[in-house]
Parts: structure tokens; sequence; C-alpha cells
């Protein structure tokens, strides 16, 4: 009976210290969380300034770059255009021979 008496004592002393570690734990956590959320706010605003700053400029690289872009595929559209008109042909022409080559091995099978 005293060795069931020792275990439950000792069995609620070590839940006890660990209520006691969770709640300092616990503590922590929400004193670092305090000391951390004006830094994290310093951060996001300093993000939100930067992003006001940034955005002219990449509107500006944008306003730049789409001229050069446009050009670049007016001249190369009728460049693969033409490329896809040639090659069409010859794909077309490809593709009947393959199947005249298959139907032809098919035929040589022996029947199953």
């Amino acid at each position: 009976m005293s060795t069931s008496i020792t275990d439950a004592t000792q069995d609620m002393v070590e839940k006890v210290k660990a209520l006691e570690v969770t709640n300092t734990a616990q503590t922590y956590m929400e004193d670092s969380r305090t000391q951390i959320q004006p830094l994290v706010e310093k951060v996001q605003a300093e993000a939100v300034k930067l992003q006001k700053q940034v955005k002219p400029f990449i509107a500006n690289i944008e306003d730049q770059i789409k001229p050069l872009t446009e050009n670049f595929n007016a001249q190369v559209k009728p460049l693969t255009d033409n490329f896809h008109a040639q090659v069409k042909p010859l794909a077309d022409m490809m593709e009947k021979f393959f199947t005249q080559v298959m139907d032809q091995t098919k035929s040589l099978l022996p029947p199953q």
C-alpha cells in the first residue's frame, strides 16, 4: 500500500512539474511574441514603403520593354509562320509514309 501511495505521489509530482514546464514555456513564448511584435510591424511597414518605391521603377521597366517585345514578336511571327508553312507538308508526308509502313508491316505478320 505504501508503494502505491509513493508511486501515486511521485506520479503527481511529475505531472505538476510537467505542468510547470508547460506554463513556463507558454509564458516564454508569449513574452517572446510580445517582444518581437514591434519588430514584425516595423518590417512590414518598411516592406510596404519599399514596394511603393519600387512600383514606379518596375512600371517604367515594363513600359520600356513592352515595345521591344512587341517589335521582336512582329519580326519573328512571319518567320515562324513561313517555317510552319514549309514544314507542315513535309510532316504530313512523313506521317502518311509511317502509316503506310505500319500497315505493310502489319500485313506481313502472321494472323493471330
